[in-house]
C-alpha cells in the first residue's frame, strides 16, 4: 500500500509564494505521472499542474507562468511552487500519483490566499 502526505499549505497573502510538497511511503517500484489537483468551495475539483516520468510538464492555463512543478523519483515526491498567489488560488490542493500502476491521492492541504 502506498500513502501520500502533503505539506506546505496555508495563509499568505496576495501576491505571496507557497511551496506544497507530497511524499510517497510504502513499497514503490513504479512511478508515472503526478499531478496536483485543487477544489475551492462550490466547484469541482479542477487539474492545476501534471509532471511525467520522463519531466515534461502541463499547466492549468490560470496559473501558468505562476506555478511551477517538480519531482524527486528518488525521494517519490512532488512539489508545486506557487508564486504570485491570487484570491481565486484559494482551494484545498490535493496531490495525485500514478505508482505501480494504481492511482494514489493525498488527504489535501488548504491553501488560503487573502490580506
Amino acid at each position: 500500500q502506498v500513502q501520500l502526505v502533503e505539506s506546505g499549505g496555508g495563509l499568505v497573502q496576495p501576491g505571496g509564494s507557497l511551496r506544497l510538497s507530497c511524499a510517497a511511503s510504502g513499497s514503490i517500484f513504479r512511478t508515472d505521472t503526478m499531478d496536483w489537483y485543487r477544489q475551492a468551495p462550490g466547484k469541482q475539483r479542477e487539474l492545476v499542474a501534471a509532471i511525467s516520468s520522463g519531466g515534461s510538464t502541463t499547466y492549468a492555463a490560470s496559473v501558468k507562468g505562476r506555478f511551477t512543478i517538480s519531482r524527486d523519483n528518488a525521494k517519490h515526491t512532488v512539489y508545486l511552487q506557487m508564486n504570485s498567489l491570487k484570491p481565486e488560488d484559494t482551494a484545498v490542493y490535493y496531490c495525485n500519483a500514478d505508482f505501480n500502476g494504481w492511482s494514489y491521492w493525498g488527504q489535501g492541504t488548504q491553501v488560503t490566499v487573502s490580506s
